[in-house]
């Protein structure tokens, strides 16, 4: 039996005026580094978090945003956003952060790291895991 674990982190809340986003994103990537198998799901306010150009002046809060782009050096390619929770919003998937990885299997080939989901297949995603952390 393997001991890698499915470990998804589900990011629900807006990326700034509380803590929850930026602690999701160290916990990932301390997982990631341990060589367990990682996902992460955006919804809700969640989506928030890969949008493009965000501007934190206002808020008193260091802008994080750009450290997602490092996910895919760190093995993390799963990447679930959950497309309801972008209508919702009026977002689009061009509104987010364009997040890919290198398949060295490929020739080092860049591929995306975000995938649209519907909630029946997020809720299916999240049945699968071993560990979920909500944030």
């Amino acid at each position: 039996m393997s001991d890698v674990k499915k470990l998804m982190y589900v990011n629900r809340r807006a990326p700034y005026g509380t803590i929850y986003a930026w602690e999701s994103l160290e916990v990932v990537l301390i997982g990631a580094a341990f060589d367990q198998d990682v996902s992460l799901a955006f919804l809700d306010d969640g989506v928030y978090q890969l949008t493009k150009g965000q501007n934190t002046e206002d808020t008193g809060m260091k802008n994080f945003s750009a450290t997602y782009a490092a996910l895919g050096d760190y093995e993390v390619t799963k990447i679930y956003v959950e497309k309801d929770s972008l209508d919702e919003r009026g977002l689009l998937l061009d509104d987010l952060q364009h997040l890919v990885w290198e398949d060295e299997d490929e020739d080092w080939a860049e591929k995306d790291s975000i995938r649209l989901v519907s909630r029946a297949e997020l809720a299916d995603l999240m049945a699968d895991q071993d560990i979920m952390f909500n944030f």
